[in-house]
């Protein structure tokens, strides 16, 4: 397994990615994904991701034990002071994207090192899996590599459990095992990212049934192994004609994927969890991972909502509506909600505990923020839409507009605003429609109400893990603070 030298850049995450893997879009295969019009833009964002952490190597790097600095994404922390200089280097990265990419590098990494953090977990369930796991964390971590996951089963019928698809193999699950590894076929979802990562974890986080144990896989392979098919969703970055006509979308559209995986050959050294139904779900809940990754999910949603609340405020400045008590009351409003993440993650840094010898975000806060944040992204998109207006309609159809000298003189007469040129007045309101009201807006509105799971879904890890037996205390403290016979006492004393 190659080591690499110095700490990674972008020109060597790019040049990572000519594998040859096998990518699918718009009815054709991909000659060189990382140079396709479809998603050349997405790749050097990444690539700028390991630019600045090249650059700022103190802030973005740690040494490891094997001497090799890579991305603080893979540090373990053992205190609350190390768990926060690993934010900052996260949050630090999450500013170079506004937030706006959200299967970054830190995510999956955060999972497998929570996975990794808990390893006693997987020794208890079988000692092979177990190294293999921590052999791969290793390897990832000294190659620095940018990990994706698929731990979806494809919708189909939801009534239905995993086995009792009209296709037995429609999602991914064991055709064929040896001594060298494991064969699987099917499909996964959703694979964000996957075109721009070298890898992909392939697991399940969906609840499955007795039954469907060839489906209980926990995996991870190259991006470009043998017989993986990615099928990629309509490109947005495809669509933008400019940046300046699509500032977001040209360049973070990060690409989502079905994985279709075709008689795939997976070797034994990098499977971690094989035909075991509880230890599926055991290795995110039984260990930090679930905790560690959407941690990391909070820290970028916190930068994406000091982004938006910039947008709000540049809206009102733009239009001169500033001064409006209503529009103060607003963005007043918006303001509270952009710290209320804020808060909560460095709620979730404080009240954090050690777990095997590592500190660990609070549970239950995270949950909550979870919860809370999946109602709030909605809320605030239409906020913004409430200061923008009609703003964000009555624009030039793109920038050859102002090519045309007849028509710009035009848009510079009715492009009017107290603070800014009428060509900064369009600037502007190209980036307010592309991150509120685009296709590559929407998508980012879905993705933020399902990235954790349904509604339900996280509303039920809250339930779990709060505290109620505390709550239910103080409210029996409470009750046994006075009674009736005391009571009546005193009504019959008063009466006397």
């Amino acid at each position: 397994m190659e080591i690499f030298e110095m700490i990674k850049n972008g020109d060597m995450h790019v040049e990572s990615l000519r594998d040859g893997r096998t990518v699918y879009i718009d009815g054709h295969q991909v000659a060189e994904p990382v140079d396709d019009p479809a998603f050349r833009n997405a790749v050097r964002s990444y690539a700028q991701l390991y630019n600045h952490q090249a650059q700022n190597p103190e802030l973005m790097t740690f040494e490891t034990e094997t001497g090799k600095r890579v991305n603080r994404m893979w540090e373990l922390p053992t205190s609350y002071e190390q768990l926060v200089k690993r934010r900052e280097a996260l949050e630090s990265w999450s500013e170079q994207h506004y937030g706006f990419l959200g299967r970054s590098p830190d995510h999956v990494a955060s999972c497998i090192s929570g996975m990794y953090m808990g390893l006693p977990v997987f020794e208890q369930y079988d000692q092979g899996r177990a190294k293999a796991l921590a052999d791969y964390y290793r390897y990832a971590r000294d190659n620095d590599l940018f990990l994706t996951y698929v731990i979806i089963n494809p919708q189909a019928d939801r009534s239905k459990a995993a086995h009792e698809q009209a296709d037995p193999y429609l999602t991914t699950g064991v055709v064929d095992e040896d001594a060298e590894g494991i064969t699987v076929r099917g499909a996964k979802m959703l694979a964000t990212s996957g075109i721009m990562a070298n890898e992909v974890f392939v697991t399940c986080i969906q609840p499955l049934r007795e039954g469907d144990e060839i489906y209980a896989l926990s995996f991870v392979i190259p991006m470009n192994a043998k017989g993986l098919r990615v099928l990629s969703r309509k490109s947005y970055e495809a669509g933008a004609q400019s940046r300046f006509d699509n500032p977001l979308a040209s360049r973070f559209d990060e690409n989502d994927a079905v994985l279709y995986f075709e008689d795939v050959k997976v070797p034994w050294e990098r499977v971690f969890v094989h035909k075991n139904v509880q230890m599926v779900a055991k290795q995110f809940h039984a260990t930090p991972a679930h905790v560690h990754q959407n941690y990391q999910c909070q820290i970028r949603l916190m930068v994406k909502m000091r982004f938006l609340a910039g947008l709000a405020r540049g809206i009102t400045e733009t239009n001169g509506t500033s001064a409006f008590p209503q529009v103060r009351e607003m963005l007043g409003q918006i303001a509270a909600e952009a710290k209320m993440v804020d808060a909560l993650v460095r709620s979730m840094e404080v009240k954090g505990r050690m777990e095997n010898g590592y500190f660990v975000p609070d549970r239950h806060t995270l949950y909550s923020a979870q919860v809370l944040t999946q109602q709030l992204y909605g809320k605030v998109i239409t906020s913004l839409r409430d200061l923008a207006g009609g703003g964000v309609i009555m624009l030039p159809s793109s920038i050859e507009d102002f090519a045309d000298p007849y028509i710009a003189s035009i848009i510079d007469k009715t492009q009017q605003s107290p603070v800014r040129s009428s060509r900064e007045r369009v600037k502007f309101f190209k980036l307010v429609w592309d991150a509120i009201g685009s296709e590559f807006a929407s998508r980012h509105s879905q993705y933020e109400m399902f990235y954790a799971g349904a509604t339900f879904v996280t509303k039920g890890h809250s339930f779990r893990s709060y505290d109620w037996e505390g709550a239910g205390r103080l409210v029996e403290d409470c009750l046994s603070s006075y009674s009736l016979d005391e009571e009546l006492q005193k009504v019959k004393r008063a009466a006397e």
